[in-house]
């Protein structure tokens, strides 16, 4: 701080400091935050006990500086280390403490809410896999829980939005591998509706996205180069099935409308495979339909081959090659074979759990490299498909059921289990994979 130094009328005296004038904006904050103690600033202003100027209000004035100079003297993110080596300690904590990561203090909850902590975690190989599964219970209503698959524990989400709590047909996908979307449906008051809305495996929490461009429910849905493409269903008020296809590009955040199918379609299966996106379902005259779009042309073609004749729901592709389950409580499982252009026996676990609802096989998954089948009872298994010509009974990890495991670890789960497999109303809607 500049001094102005006056002669005393008596030489003898010496000097005099006067102290200058100052704005009183800044005389606090430059006292405060560039000596950061009274002690301090009486070094540089003699005879000074709060502030050159005692009347300024502290809190009145915090400009953009200080906060800048603040930043600068915040704590580290572990003491004792500098923030990249903490964050080096922070990606490798496992996800299912991710929650209380964030209760520690607001750096961290920053931290764990923003994309570069997920984005160093999946660049290095350390983004945990969990599979969510959306589920009707008995009341009608939807639930739905994850699974951790490193710890077998089923983990709570935050609830389902009102709007999705009881609709019916609705789609479900999963974009840039940590965002859980649900679109269009049935309303049992409101009707189709055209709603988007998406889960964040990151932030935990449910956000808005862009509305379809036309209301439908029971439609097919998929995922191309990380873009949402919704095809066919029905609307209400329209007797007649839907041709009209749409796709959203998160990029761009918008929905537009593609090619529409040759014909209306409620599909009731659908898998992406080599590259084209087939569908099969219910014509308007309740015929059976089989259509395969192909991305690169934006086109729709008829399809009548061996592949759709022997396709049975649920399916998936995996690794280059189409899966189907072969039996109802999915302990067997199918490969289409392109040379024969027909189904094949694949693999068979040996072990049969039977033909009840609540034991039937809803759902095929990706997770952690293998094929993972999902039941209405809620019960796992995982399966080794890279290695088919090896015995299940001679490599137990094979064919890994994971069901129970999980549920003995608590009450809660325990009981759900017990009830999800008496109710045979209680049915699995969707099932996806997040990364987080």
């Amino acid at each position: 701080m500049d001094q102005t130094v006056e002669r005393s009328p008596n030489a003898q005296r010496g000097f005099r400091v006067q102290a200058p004038l100052v704005d009183s904006v800044s005389c606090y904050c430059k006292v405060d935050s560039g000596l950061k103690t009274v002690a301090g600033a009486r070094k540089f202003v003699p005879g000074s006990k709060l502030c050159i100027q005692p009347d300024i209000n502290p809190r009145a004035h915090k400009t953009k500086s200080s906060r800048r100079e603040r930043t600068r003297f915040q704590l580290p993110l572990l003491p004792g280390l500098p923030d990249d080596l903490a964050i080096a300690c922070l990606i490798r904590v496992p996800r299912v403490e991710h929650n209380n990561l964030r209760l520690v203090c607001k750096r961290w909850n920053r931290l764990l809410a923003g994309n570069y902590f997920y984005s160093l975690r999946k660049s290095l190989g350390m983004a945990e896999e969990w599979v969510y599964v959306l589920k009707r219970d008995r009341d009608g209503r939807i639930s739905w829980h994850a699974f951790d698959p490193t710890y077998q524990l089923w983990q709570p989400l935050p609830p389902v939005p009102a709007e999705y709590s009881e609709a019916l047909g609705f789609g479900c996908a999963v974009l840039s591998g940590c965002h859980l979307y649900l679109f269009g449906g049935k309303d049992p008051l409101k009707g189709s509706i055209r709603r988007v809305i998406f889960y964040s495996a990151r932030t935990n929490k449910w956000h808005r996205a862009p509305d379809m461009l036309r209301k439908r429910h029971f439609f097919g849905s998929c995922v191309i180069n990380n873009c949402l493409y919704v095809a066919g269903g029905e609307c209400e008020g329209i007797r007649r099935t839907l041709r009209s296809v749409e796709v959203y590009d998160p990029n761009k955040n918008r929905w537009s409308f593609v090619a529409d199918m040759n014909t209306g379609m409620v599909p009731f299966i659908g898998v992406v495979y080599d590259g084209k996106w087939y569908l099969k379902g219910l014509g308007s005259h309740r015929e059976v339909l089989s259509e395969a779009y192909i991305p690169e042309t934006n086109t729709w073609t008829p399809i009548s081959d061996g592949m759709v004749a022997g396709w049975r729901n649920p399916s998936i592709s995996m690794d280059g090659k189409l899966f189907a389950l072969d039996c109802r409580d999915g302990c067997k499982l199918r490969v289409y074979d392109e040379i024969t252009n027909s189904w094949k026996k694949f693999i068979d676990s040996k072990l049969h759990l039977g033909s009840s609802r609540s034991l039937e096989a809803a759902a095929l998954v990706p997770l952690n490299g293998k094929l993972c089948i999902i039941r209405n009872n809620m019960s796992l298994s995982l399966v080794d498909v890279s290695s088919p010509d090896k015995q299940v009974e001679t490599n137990p990890h094979l064919w890994e059921n994971i069901a129970g495991k999980g549920h003995i670890r608590t009450i809660f789960t325990n009981l759900w289990s017990s009830i999800a497999g008496r109710g045979l109303k209680s049915h699995i809607v969707h099932c996806q994979v997040l990364q987080a």
